[in-house]
């Protein structure tokens, strides 16, 4: 069963606050989704994971009434999370897939203490791959 896995992170200030953290932390952290990646990839478990941009590089498009798309700034504003990446694992069932999720959420955070950032969790319905 494959699922994707989708890590939301606070909006903020739209940029990624870990580059404000200092050196020890941000390396901690890196450390901790390298582990996880890895173990992931060991165990045969990984399809695939992409970070993504921040906010500000976000943009909303729609059909027009020409060939043209209109393209748009975007998230909204109104918007308190943002997805920050994905993972994309196949496991034997949900409660695997959960407990992946409940690690990635609980990667350290500045002061070392779990973030417990929100892991959205959504099994697969079809794949062209």
């Amino acid at each position: 069963m494959k699922f994707m896995l989708m890590m939301h992170a606070p909006r903020g200030t739209g940029d990624w606050d870990i580059f404000h953290w200092e050196p020890a932390a941000r390396a901690a952290h890196q450390a901790y989704w390298e582990k996880l990646n890895a173990d992931l990839r060991n165990a045969g478990q990984l399809v695939r994971i992409d970070g993504l941009t921040a906010p500000a590089q976000t943009r909303i498009v729609r059909s027009g009434e020409s060939t043209q798309p209109i393209v748009s700034d975007g998230p909204f504003p109104e918007a308190k999370e943002f997805l920050a990446g994905y993972w994309i694992i196949d496991v034997e069932n949900a409660e695997q897939a959960y407990e992946i999720a409940g690690r990635a959420s609980a990667a350290p955070g500045p002061n070392g203490a779990p973030l417990s950032m929100a892991i959205e969790v959504r099994q697969v319905m079809f794949s062209t791959t």
